[in-house]
């Protein structure tokens, strides 16, 4: 994955210390990641009973283990964060060495701080349940902002999707494009983007009306006659980037290829996106299933099982797992490799 990853050859993954556990958000994922550790996936068995509760069973001891749970908080939200919390509660009552929570998708991040009366910072708020159940470490994926990380209590790896993008775009003809951010706050992680493809930055002014509205009401940089590479940490219902493409078609912009973290695509997200000709690609990592239905033409998924299995494999092997972190100054590479 990147000239400085110590290769699985060389610091193997202990099987006997290690167990993998998946929920039922996202079992393809998590058994990507098992098959870069050179693992298996621990059996778990989960139901309802008839008064809608969850009975959910590990089914292997994990008594002086490190144990690992795998559960993107993907659509449904409320059920796979329920099953998690049990899981974590489980493997710490079942005396786990350690407790590692593997969020690919923390949905609750976009909840990070009070802009209305009588609302829940939810994002502390499931972050701190986390901890209650069990969790000792979390491992997670391009937060909806920065701060949030600081909402954990346990230790906590931010990942960047940055080294797939990069490997992916490279593969373009980019000799006449420019990296758009749809706000001012995610300029930072656009910007990292841009620098590495030696491209330059523009920064869209966004105001969010609601839930699924949002207006553009300008744009800073020059993207006139350009092909355009658009940049959001999660697609939802596309609102976003419907609003930024029509500031881009004023501006006789040629191409437009999107690139997001999490592709949910909810709501009228495919018939939006499939509506806008200017969209060369649409590409998205795997951090949430995306099931037939809801995947727009033009979609390219890129797989980030690699990323997490390297950084499960260097946590339980003590090797540093900094430069695969969302927001870590170093340079950057324009090979793919993280920076």
């Amino acid at each position: 994955m990147s000239k400085q990853v110590v290769s699985l050859e060389q610091i193997p993954v202990p099987p006997e210390n290690v167990l993998l556990f998946s929920g039922s958000a996202h079992a393809e994922l998590a058994q990507e990641i098992a098959d870069y550790l050179g693992l298996e996936l621990s059996p778990t068995v989960i139901n309802k009973f008839t008064n809608d509760n969850f009975y959910i069973h590990l089914g292997t001891s994990v008594r002086s283990k490190e144990v690992f749970i795998i559960q993107p908080l993907a659509p449904p939200c409320s059920d796979n964060l329920l099953e998690l919390l049990l899981m974590l509660d489980i493997a710490r009552g079942a005396a786990a060495k350690s407790v590692n929570a593997v969020i690919p998708y923390y949905s609750y991040a976009r909840s990070d701080k009070k802009d209305a009366p009588r609302i829940s910072i939810a994002g502390r708020l499931i972050a701190d349940l986390l901890t209650t159940a069990g969790a000792t470490h979390v491992i997670t994926m391009t937060l909806h902002s920065p701060q949030v990380h600081g909402f954990f209590s346990v230790p906590t790896d931010h990942l960047t999707a940055h080294s797939v993008f990069v490997e992916h775009l490279l593969k373009k003809d980019l000799g006449n494009s420019v990296v758009v951010a749809p706000d001012v706050g995610h300029a930072k992680r656009a910007g990292k983007l841009a620098r590495t493809l030696h491209l330059s930055l523009a920064v869209g002014e966004k105001m969010r009306l609601g839930d699924n509205n949002v207006a553009i009401t300008g744009l800073i940089g020059d993207v006139q006659g350009k092909d355009v590479i658009l940049v959001d940490d999660e697609i939802a219902t596309a609102g976003t980037i419907m609003e930024m493409c029509r500031q881009l078609r004023q501006r006789d912009v040629r191409r437009i290829t999107v690139v997001g973290t999490h592709g949910l695509f909810v709501g009228k997200a495919v018939e939006r996106l499939n509506a806008i000709e200017e969209i060369d690609e649409i590409i998205v990592t795997n951090t949430v299933p995306i099931p037939p239905e809801r995947r727009p033409e033009r979609l390219k998924v890129v797989s980030v099982a690699a990323i997490f299995g390297e950084v499960i494999r260097r946590n339980v092997c003590g090797i540093s797992v900094g430069q695969l972190f969302e927001f870590w100054p170093q340079a950057d590479h324009s090979d793919g490799t993280p920076a």
